[in-house]
């Protein structure tokens, strides 16, 4: 989970970006919100998709603003300096829409905003908080007169993508389970298993490992010779000898996310299966000898995608990564015509994948984490066909 220094690190950086005549930072994408202060409303309970605000002061107070069911769900600590609490269900009375709670509690930190220039995030705050404190706050600023406008959103989501150790620390754990998942995985595909059975056993060994209540959600679908390309949520299909099962799954604890992908074949893979996997591991062979701070995303792209193409797969037929964390996927993206470049922190995952009509579809995928001379393989489930 995150911690208290590693959220006033946060909180501090992004100072340092923001112009001094703002006294103020309103916040409200439900990410930047744990990424600042560590809250977050539990995604399995009865408050799950809703969300609190943060209010930071350049003097170092941050202020959490939300409702009562919104606070009780909060599982993991969180670190601020003051609450402001409004009792929006108290089992006595009926109740007002949640985004009123809000904005109750966003009149009664008035003493921190009132009279003082601000800046809100336009992309997590309701039209009703923005009128609140419109004759305060900002929009947008541009950090001198040369810079496009940004909002302070784009400022956070920039910041968000070197992670502070207590951030890895966190995704090493969602690793962990998700790497339980893919060993199960190699032990019960078979012809006869449905998808949905597979899955079952994945999210059992994700979720023992993870040791908490978690989300595991991705791509668990049979390709074959009729159906070379599939995706989402696992079905009643029952698999044959030499379907090829792809597992391509997140495991997602306290808000972060792993990301990464084996293919399994049920019972014996062909040739061309074969042929096909020894390819796309090649491929991510050769992206990974790329990966370093400063390199072009699109250049690893070209790589992973000429590997296959030696090989008579044709071009890679979607990204060979991204970026990877509070959301999925985030910058920095591997594609063709990627204006990204790889920076120190960054946590990405390469997964070459290649589908060819009349076999069937293979995708393999690692996380990383982007140092400033190489990388740190992430993961480390075992890739392999059975």
């Amino acid at each position: 989970m995150l911690t208290e220094a590693g959220c006033q690190a946060r909180q501090e950086r992004l100072w340092q970006q923001i112009p001094e005549e703002i006294e103020w930072l309103l916040v409200g994408d439900a990410r930047h919100v744990q990424y600042l202060c560590g809250y977050l409303v539990n995604p399995i309970s009865f408050s799950a998709g809703e969300r609190a605000l943060l209010l930071l002061s350049r003097d170092g107070k941050s202020v959490l603003l939300a409702d009562n069911f919104a606070r009780r769900t909060a599982t993991v600590p969180f670190f601020v300096t003051e609450e402001i609490i409004v009792p929006w269900y108290t089992h006595r009375r009926s109740v007002s829409s949640r985004p009123e709670a809000l904005n109750q509690a966003l009149h009664e930190a008035k003493k921190y905003w009132s009279g003082r220039t601000g800046l809100i995030e336009p992309e997590g705050i309701t039209e009703m908080s923005a009128a609140t404190v419109a004759e305060d706050a900002a929009w947008q600023f541009a950090a001198d007169e040369d810079s496009e406008p940004q909002t302070l959103g784009d400022v956070i989501r920039q910041l968000r993508r070197s992670k502070d150790a207590d951030e890895l620390d966190l995704l090493r754990h969602c690793m962990r389970a998700c790497e339980a998942g893919h060993k199960r995985a190699l032990q019960v595909v078979a012809p006869g298993m449905t998808e949905l059975q597979v899955y079952l056993e994945v999210q059992r060994a994700a979720q023992e490992a993870a040791g908490v209540p978690c989300v595991v959600y991705g791509d668990f679908r049979a390709t074959h010779s009729h159906l070379h390309k599939a995706g989402g949520h696992p079905t009643d299909y029952v698999l044959r000898d030499g379907d090829l099962l792809i597992l391509d799954y997140s495991v997602v604890i306290h808000g972060y996310r792993s990301d990464f992908t084996n293919t399994i074949a049920a019972g014996t893979p062909s040739s061309a299966a074969q042929d096909q996997y020894a390819a796309c591991l090649r491929a991510m062979q050769a992206a990974e000898q790329l990966l370093c701070d400063g390199q072009p995303c699109d250049a690893i792209w070209q790589v992973a995608s000429d590997e296959l193409e030696d090989a008579g797969f044709g071009q890679l037929a979607h990204h060979a990564g991204h970026g990877l964390g509070q959301e999925h996927p985030e910058p920095p993206i591997l594609v063709r015509e990627s204006t990204d470049e790889l920076i120190a922190g960054d946590v990405i995952t390469l997964e070459p994948g290649c589908y060819i009509e009349g076999t069937g579809g293979i995708r393999i995928e690692h996380n990383y984490v982007i140092e400033t001379e190489g990388f740190e393989r992430l993961s480390n489930h075992e890739l392999r066909l059975n």
